[in-house]
């Protein structure tokens, strides 16, 4: 199988996946509506519904499985890449379902339950765990970064930006810097084990746009940056 990652037009603008799919290959669109040209026989294309735990993690009710000989395209809004990882049977990576676009046969998941207090902030009951040879494609905003931890100096790592981490990472909430920076940062992770993680750099991009187009005046923004919850009373 091979994956060609195109943009399309200009800046801000999307991009599409070309996908070739040889003679006994076949792989999983979950995201199926954005399949926007198909060439092969018209039985390679058919959508099936998901079982009880896939509608639940992805919220989606259906998938498109692919079988070649075929090509397609698929299309993804502004904003949105994919990020394709092969599996070699020896990933201990733990992801978040709702990221993932597409996954090739031979890849079997596996559903790890979060503890109370991850479950109250990635909003979410479990994370999923790939195992088996293959490839998935995972959908992210912005590029993906990764670094690699360590058992005793910790990686703290923007809470909703991070994509993946290894089942043995331990983790903490919290934040970090001195008192001003503290106060006005969203959570981090803190990190610390053995293996990659996998962060999303885009996921702040709109606050930038945000802060960089303010036509405010110095007062104002000052007062918004410097008192508690200024950005929320502040307006």
């Amino acid at each position: 199988m091979n994956v060609d990652v195109q943009d399309i037009g200009g800046n801000g603008s999307g991009q599409a996946l070309a996908f070739t799919i040889l003679e006994n290959e076949e792989i999983y669109v979950l995201h199926p509506q954005q399949i926007i040209a198909y060439q092969g026989p018209s039985s390679g294309r058919a959508d099936r519904f998901m079982d009880v735990k896939g509608m639940y993690r992805k919220r989606k009710l259906i998938r498109a499985e692919m079988s070649g000989p075929c090509r397609f395209v698929a299309a993804l809004p502004p904003g949105y890449r994919i990020k394709t990882l092969q599996l070699d049977g020896k990933s201990d990576l733990l992801y978040d379902f709702r990221h993932l676009f597409y996954y090739s046969k031979g890849v079997e998941m596996q559903t790890r339950v979060l503890s109370m207090k991850n479950m109250f902030v990635t909003r979410d009951v479990v994370k999923v765990k790939f195992s088996g040879k293959g490839s998935i494609g995972i959908l992210t905003e912005g590029t993906v970064s990764e670094a690699a931890l360590d058992p005793l100096d910790p990686l703290y790592v923007d809470a909703g930006s991070v994509i993946a981490y290894p089942e043995n990472a331990k983790l903490e909430l919290t934040v970090y810097g001195n008192h001003l920076a503290s106060q006005h940062m969203s959570y981090h992770w803190k990190m610390t084990g053995k293996g990659p993680v996998l962060f999303q750099a885009g996921r702040q991009n709109r606050r930038f746009e945000r802060d960089t187009n303010d036509s405010d005046g110095i007062i104002k923004r000052f007062l918004r940056e410097v008192l508690p919850f200024g950005g929320v009373f502040i307006k």
